[in-house]
């Protein structure tokens, strides 16, 4: 047993985004902020609280809210650049939304090498207030380093950092556990902190029986991050990242000291995950969450 029985709490404190809104789950707008706002209610440690929006779907979002209604955005920048001014203009306009974070494509603008669209996001976003941190998802995982050398390269005055996608609707979304920990190590190196989203459905890598796709585990990626940040090199990363022993795994997690988990939690900050049930389920069965005494 750990020394620190709520070791877990930290390293999973804040951790899960709404994405209701996204695939397979893909609940209807009035579904999403309806079960938002049961979420908000019970307050749950391990949710953010914040609810991914797609900016195209801003107006269909306002139509569900009622007037007592306030809602944390993270905007989800699918109009592109062109579409963006508009999108905070919804944002600033409505005083029950708040925009909490930026989600950025880089396959969503018209330049074609990494550095050109880091430039171009960076040139959009130059009037979103400094405290809302943007994450940027690469075109390809093999984009990363290239984006983060073109970061790194530029004096930015907000968070930026890197989006990982772990799955989707088709298997080749999906990447694998080598591309997966070369984009953590990139991260790690280049000092940047990234989110993840798609895939994560459960806290431990699993096969799914339906579709027949392997998921990534969102506790696999945070040992694995936490593996990166104390000097692990890609195999023990990727074997991180590849385990199925979720009773080692979860000893492994709560056995993290706390600076590890800061450091951990400064690189993933954050997943989207389209249910919010599942994640605090599995905290909790897993022994990594506890209520306070």
């Amino acid at each position: 047993m750990p020394n620190d029985p709520h070791a877990g709490n930290r390293l999973l404190a804040g951790l899960v985004d709404d994405a209701g809104l996204f695939p397979p789950t893909a609940l209807a707008m009035p579904d999403a902020v309806a079960r938002h706002r049961a979420d908000l209610a019970a307050g749950h440690g391990v949710l953010t609280h914040r609810f991914l929006c797609p900016a195209s779907r801003l107006g269909e979002l306002r139509g569900e809210l009622t007037e007592p209604d306030r809602m944390a955005i993270g905007l989800i920048a699918d109009t592109g650049t062109q579409g963006l001014p508009g999108a905070l203009r919804e944002l600033d306009e409505d005083p029950r939304l708040r925009l909490a974070g930026l989600e950025f494509p880089l396959s969503g603008t018209d330049e074609p090498k990494p550095e050109g669209a880091v430039a171009a996001v960076l040139r959009a976003t130059v009037e979103v207030p400094g405290a809302v941190p943007l994450f940027l998802e690469p075109a390809t995982f093999g984009d990363a380093g290239a984006t983060c050398a073109a970061l790194t390269g530029r004096e930015v005055s907000r968070t930026v950092g890197l989006k990982a996608r772990c799955g989707g609707v088709r298997a080749e979304l999906f990447p694998s556990v080598e591309a997966l920990a070369r984009f953590v190590l990139t991260a790690v190196a280049a000092g940047l902190p990234m989110k993840a989203t798609a895939g994560l459905h459960h806290a431990v890598r699993y096969i799914d029986r339906g579709t027949g796709f392997t998921h990534h585990g969102y506790l696999n990626l945070l040992v694995a991050v936490a593996d990166a940040v104390v000097g692990a090199g890609p195999d023990t990363v990727a074997a991180t990242l590849r385990t199925t022993d979720s009773v080692g795994l979860a000893s492994r997690a709560a056995g993290l000291d706390a600076a590890t988990v800061a450091a951990t939690r400064r690189v993933l900050t954050s997943y989207g995950s389209c249910s919010t049930r599942v994640p605090v389920e599995e905290a909790g069965a897993l022994g990594l969450w506890h209520t306070a005494s």
